[in-house]
């Protein structure tokens, strides 16, 4: 029995990806090692908590549990059958309550269990094991007791949260009492130290630097927020290079961390790439997708859920495409599919015509062999017909086009009132978006009656009004009740001057109508990689050793000569080839385990929430810097779930009067 953090050979941070590691210790160093001496070909019981289970899921499949020789998996909480020939692996939170029932489950003549292997998901108190180790008849049958140091949720190969779905209300508020923002961040630093515990990393620890209106302005605790989080991350860290064997004593990767208000844009502007539209317009529980597929025997239509993960080689090779690129894609992927397909081609030309998309599934249904492909292509066909139906009924095309004209400063309030004017059939949410992106980049104009004359002109409600105050809170910019004072009025006079929030790339190209916006994130992350970013708005919390930055990694983006971006517009959609039918080898290559990477990892976390948008732009510099770069946030919200969460941010009814927009 160990209390240590268990060695493993899965540390290959060079050729396995982030979700890849985490699977891998999941399933090996915690599952796998419990097959020793006698209990090697004998099933065991799981038994976790809430976030534990939580955490598996999130990287695991039941059947990848199974292969284990688990059969049975149990919630700590819940009453369970007395197995006493079976052994039970417990994946659990350290906290007194789960340390009580474990003692609980193993005391007395007849325990539940025949031996427990007892994983912590992070690090455990002194003063717990001591509890443990007073009843040593519970000792004897204990056959582990180790932490693993990992309480993060992979969403992606490149992305994880740390489950605090109330950072923006706990932390963002004004209280005088913060011990709600304490705790979260608490929390999430332990959390997201975890992650360094799994992949054996040591960073270089970066944050996003408080910022004051002048001298004479106080800091609040919302400006300090990503100096606190860097401060807790580095405690954890610190404790981890003494207690974890293999643990890295010198620098081995970089974390800038952040939050929410660098850009305030991001959560709400319409991002036209196929995953973004998915969870924007669809609806999707997570990555659950329901969708009818027609009934068996000729039956009514059934409901059937499936998954928009990384297993799927359509997703993964399409998610982060333009929806037109998208749509054009899988048409063509059906095209060949059938002209590829002879019993296709025999059947359809007794049919004669063209057939729809629905005629060849019927079609290819008594071909068992081809099933799971044409189920595949069917049903992102289905859900990219479906975004682009919604795209044309709600006129979004024009809606995204004013978006991207605010954004880059070729588009002012008189262009949105205008279009509020002239469009009535907007709806009530893309009306508030356009309002709340207008906000961010144009604040002196929702100053008292202006604000309420632009508030009305958008027929948005009192609610409505409170989200988009606290866009302003969030990104520093408080409500005076009183008369602005000077020092507010400097404020606004700065962003009176700059009138675009994002300046044109040079050196890359507009490829799609709709894509020139681009998360603050790319800009921070390729100034990191160069070296280059400022020391003074992103101080270092530890100072790293000069072998660090002078190492062969840290070199240069890769710049291509070539001009990617121009100012004129583009077409909306443009014909690709496509390798076959089904899937691109080369996307599925580059997700497998055979991960390669030049450079150390970057990792950034946001404090606040994360996008899209934001996942997909470390997807793209992974691919041009060469370098494993990992978002993570405290959680990945739609703009719909942004929108909500900013509403729960007031603290107390807020009236017209309280509200000076």
């Amino acid at each position: 029995m160990s209390m240590s953090d268990s060695d493993s050979s899965s540390y290959v941070g060079d050729c396995k990806s982030f979700k890849l590691i985490t699977r891998e210790r999941l399933l090996h160093e915690m599952l796998r090692s419990t097959k020793t001496g006698d209990s090697k070909s004998t099933w065991k019981v799981l038994i976790m908590d809430k976030l534990t289970v939580k955490i598996m899921s999130h990287s695991c499949k039941m059947t990848d549990i199974t292969d284990e020789g688990v059969s049975l998996v149990e919630d700590i909480y819940k009453r369970r059958q007395p197995l006493p020939s079976m052994d039970a692996i417990y994946f659990i939170q350290p906290t007194r309550e789960n340390v009580i029932m474990c003692l609980s489950d193993m005391a007395g003549r007849t325990p539940l269990y025949k031996k427990a292997f007892i994983f912590f998901s992070s690090s455990i108190s002194r003063e717990l094991v001591m509890d443990i180790k007073k009843d040593t008849k519970i000792l004897s049958r204990l056959g582990a007791l180790r932490e693993m140091n990992l309480e993060y949720f992979p969403i992606d190969s490149q992305g994880f949260i740390t489950n605090n779905e109330r950072a923006l209300e706990e932390l963002f508020v004004d209280e005088e009492d913060n011990y709600r923002g304490v705790a979260c961040l608490n929390v999430m630093a332990k959390r997201i130290a975890t992650v360094f515990a799994s992949l054996r990393e040591f960073p270089s620890v970066r944050f996003r630097a408080a910022k004051s209106l002048d001298a004479t302005t106080m800091t609040t605790f919302r400006d300090l927020i990503p100096t606190k989080l860097a401060a807790g991350v580095w405690d954890c860290l610190m404790k981890y290079k003494k207690s974890i064997p293999n643990f890295p004593q010198t620098e081995t990767c970089d974390l800038l961390i952040l939050d929410r208000s660098i850009d305030q844009i991001a959560p709400v502007i319409h991002e036209w790439t196929y995953d973004a539209m998915c969870h924007d317009l669809l609806n999707m529980d997570g990555n659950k997708y329901v969708h009818e597929v027609p009934g068996k025997s000729g039956g009514p239509p059934e409901k059937r859920e499936v998954l928009l993960e990384d297993r799927d080689p359509i997703w993964l090779e399409l998610r982060h495409a333009h929806i037109a690129d998208a749509s054009e894609r899988l048409h063509e992927k059906m095209t060949n599919f059938v002209s590829k397909n002879k019993a296709a081609q025999i059947v359809g030309s007794k049919g004669g015509g063209d057939m729809s998309t629905r005629d060849i599934q019927k079609m290819v249904q008594a071909l068992p062999q081809y099933s799971e492909q044409i189920d595949k292509l069917s049903l992102h066909i289905e859900i990219a017909g479906k975004i682009n139906r919604i795209i044309r009924e709600s006129g979004l095309r024009e809606i995204g086009q004013l978006e991207q004209d605010l954004v880059f400063g070729d588009a002012t309030t008189k262009d949105v009132i205008k279009f509020f004017t002239t469009k009535e059939d907007i709806t009530h949410e893309n009306r508030l978006r356009l309002l709340m992106i207008l906000a961010s980049i144009y604040p002196e104009k929702f100053e008292g009656e202006k604000g309420l004359n632009l508030m009305r002109l958008a027929k948005l409600t009192e609610e409505d009004m409170s989200v988009v105050h606290n866009l302003r809170m969030l990104g520093g910019q408080p409500v005076a009740k009183k008369s602005m004072t000077s020092a507010f009025g400097l404020k606004f006079e700065i962003h009176k001057k700059k009138r675009a929030a994002r300046k044109e790339r040079p050196g890359e190209e507009e490829k799609w109508q709709l894509s020139r916006f681009y998360p603050i994130i790319e800009e921070l992350i390729e100034n990191l990689a160069r070296n280059e970013l400022s020391s003074e708005d992103y101080p270092c919390l530890n100072d790293p050793s000069p072998s660090y930055h002078g190492s062969p990694f840290s070199g240069p983006v890769n710049q291509n000569p070539h001009s990617m971006r121009s100012r004129r517009t583009p077409t909306w959609a443009r014909p690709r080839g496509s390798e076959d039918g089904y899937s691109s080898d080369s996307v599925i290559r580059h997700a497998s385990s055979d991960f390669r990477r030049v450079g150390q990892r970057i990792f950034v976390f946001i404090v606040g929430g994360a996008t899209r948008s934001e996942l997909r732009v470390c997807h793209k510099l992974t691919e041009k810097l060469k370098r494993e770069i990992i978002l993570g946030s405290s959680s990945i919200d739609d703009p719909a779930q942004f929108v909500t969460k900013l509403n729960m941010m007031t603290t107390h009814e807020l009236s017209l009067d309280d509200i000076q927009i």
